[in-house]
């Protein structure tokens, strides 16, 4: 099972950091290691003093394909869900400042909370709202209309260099209102209102 990651792909997030607008997607990967399923809480790592969230809606993977064409895209996957792709910060920083690869601040431990996965057709998959809450109040909210790479063009684009395989997943960017975690915050992930993912910082 693969975990691929979409950085960059919400134009305003993008702005919010000061990074460039992708030509074409920006990909990294997180080990299965760093999957953090059933609602578990998140222990605060300590190499980092500024873990930021970033809520996602994230593709499951139904069938093995390479060099997919558009077409075809839209089979290749039929489950969505919800996760996290929690960022320290500090450490991606000095990985960007050393031209160093980013995995040590994106792929760590239990940096990828996942909320079970729902039918894809009981969404319109170009127009999915999702939001995440941090301590109740809404910090992040987002529609799969605004992705800069769809969902099918990151099918194609990530088959010409990788087999894709049932049971990959797909974190398919973060929109604009990304921030910091404290111990003892609580997020909470929704898509079209429906809380499918929770979680505790401790």
């Amino acid at each position: 099972m693969k975990i691929f990651c979409i950085g960059r792909n919400y134009i305003n997030h993008a702005k919010e950091l000061n990074n460039p607008i992708p030509k074409q997607p920006l990909v990294f990967m997180k080990p299965p290691s760093a999957l953090l399923i059933n609602n578990k809480p998140f222990y605060y790592p300590d190499f980092s003093e500024n873990i930021h969230f970033e809520v996602e809606i994230v593709l499951k993977i139904c069938r093995n394909g390479r060099h997919i064409q558009p077409e075809f895209a839209a089979s290749y996957y039929n489950q969505v869900g919800i996760g996290i792709d929690f960022t320290a910060r500090d450490i991606q920083a000095k990985c960007k400042e050393k031209g160093h690869p980013w995995e040590i601040a994106k792929g760590f431990d239990n940096a990828a909370p996942l909320s079970n996965f729902m039918s894809i057709d009981l969404f319109n998959r170009e127009a999915i709202n999702f939001r995440l809450e941090k301590n109740g109040e809404v910090v992040q909210k987002g529609n799969t209309k605004d992705l800069i790479f769809s969902f099918d063009t990151l099918i194609c684009y990530l088959s010409k260099y990788f087999k894709l395989q049932q049971g990959d997943i797909i974190y398919t960017g973060t929109p604009e209102g990304v921030g910091p975690v404290q111990i003892g915050d609580k997020l909470e992930a929704f898509i079209e209102g429906k809380s499918l993912l929770e979680c505790e910082i401790k």
